[in-house]
Parts: C-alpha cells; structure tokens; sequence
C-alpha cells in the first residue's frame, strides 16, 4: 500500500487530486485548515473509492502545525507521494500590501513547501522510489501578472523542482512543477478577485488542470504546464536558458561595459 499526501486538499484543486490518486489506488493523508470539510471529503473519498483517508487539520502558516506535518512526512514510511498543492494568492501590488500579508504569502508558498519538502525526500531516496508533485503557477514565467511576491514565490517553487530533478532524479524520486493558469476554485475569492471577472476563455475546471497534470506525470514531465497547446515552446525556453549556462560566470565582464563613450 502507498499513500499521498496532500496539502491544501479540502477544495479546489486539491480535493481534485485527491479524487485522482485514490482512484488510482491510493491512500491519503488530506492536510487542509479546515477540519470540517476534510472529514466530509475523506467520507465521500472512502465511500467511492474504498481507499483508507486520514485527515489532518492543520494551517501551514503556523509553526507547530507545519511541524506537525514535517514529522509525518519524516516518519511514515508508507508515503510515496507529496503533493504540496496548498497556497495563497494576492492580487494586491507590492506597496499596497503589509508586511504581514507578504510574510503570510512566503510562509505558505515558499517556507511551508520546503520544508515539507525536505521532510519527505530522504525517506523516498532510502526507499528508491516516489514522487513529489508542487503545484506552481504560470506566473513563474510572467511574474508581472499578479502581486510579485506570489509571483517569485510560484518562479522559486518551479526553480526548486528543476534542481531537486538534478539532485533526486537518478535516486529513484520524481519531481514535477505543475504551472496552473487561472482555474476555478476558491483561490481567487480569498486573492481579492473573483474568478468570475475573468474572461471565461482564460479559466479552466480543476477537473481538467489535475487531469491534464497528471497525464504530464506519467509522460514523466519535469514541467507541466496545462494550457500550453505545444510543450515545445516551453522546452525552448529551457534550451535557451541552458545555451546561457556557459557564459554566466568568466573572469572578465562583458566587453560592452567598457566600450568607449
């Protein structure tokens, strides 16, 4: 028996994958805030599925809570997947936000995600095998689109799993950077900006977004990014950025620094 855990699994997205993963023979651990709405998803999930679900109520933005979860993932060697889907958003810009609401913002998409992160890889490399899936965002790639510390928040969550790729990928663990675009869940309502005033061609179902994600995981993609029509594009962007790799640390500046006024 192998079990997922999922982070921010009690709606939206990642209830979806929650669905997803028991049906393919999963158990779960849901971690969500909301303790109510987990024990209800857990019952429907058990029911139609006949998988074991646990649940844990716990706000990842809270130290005792994040350690709490920290030492299951240490512990619990029956886990074979992490999905770190829980996170906040803020359409506010910068200067318009407190410093508390940015601290909120990094603590969940950035701390909470690596730390998790941490806990879970050494058990999976001693097992030699599992999976880590974190859920990004398109705005990793045009961070202008929202407030840009969720938006280089979602870019270090993306850089995060390009490296643990080079560093768990010949040890049996595998990574994936999920780039969601705007889909329709909850996530809008509490970033200040209702999903439903966005252009409806912009916005696609959880259902679909999971779906999609998933089929780019057993096609064994690093970066899955759901709306892209040709993942092509994408993979040149990356050539690119690998192209620059030999010529970002010499002895000397570039010459166009010294060229005479």
């Amino acid at each position: 028996m192998k079990t997922a855990l999922i982070t921010g699994a009690s709606s939206g997205i990642g209830a979806v994958y929650a669905d997803r993963l028991a049906r393919r023979g999963y158990d779960l651990i849901l971690v969500a805030r909301d303790a109510a709405k987990l024990s209800v998803l857990a019952q429907q999930l058990h029911t139609a599925t006949g998988r074991k679900v646990e649940t844990i109520a716990a706000d990842l933005g809270v130290s005792a809570d994040l350690r709490r979860v920290e030492q299951r993932l240490a512990e619990d060697a029956s886990i074979a997947m992490l999905v770190n889907n829980a996170g906040l958003g803020s359409v506010k810009p910068l200067i318009d936000s407190t410093p508390e609401e940015l601290d909120t913002l990094i603590n969940v998409n950035v701390t909470a995600l690596t730390r998790l992160t941490r806990a879970v890889a050494p058990g999976l490399v001693a097992r030699g095998e599992g999976a880590i899936i974190n859920i990004s965002s398109i705005a990793a790639l045009k961070p202008e689109l929202l407030n840009g510390v969720y938006g280089g928040g979602k870019a270090f969550v993306l850089a995060l799993t390009q490296s643990l790729h080079h560093e768990l990928g010949g040890k049996g663990v595998q990574v994936q950077a999920v780039l969601p675009g705007a889909i329709a869940t909850p996530f809008w309502d509490r970033a200040g900006h209702a999903v439903e005033n966005l252009p409806a061609e912009l916005v696609m179902t959880p259902e679909d977004l999971v779906d999609a994600a998933l089929a780019g995981f057993d096609q064994r993609e690093l970066a899955t990014v759901p709306s892209l029509p040709d993942l092509v594009d994408f993979n040149r962007m990356e050539e690119a950025r690998h192209a620059l790799a030999g010529d970002l640390s010499r002895n000397k500046p570039g010459a166009r620094y010294f060229k005479a006024a």
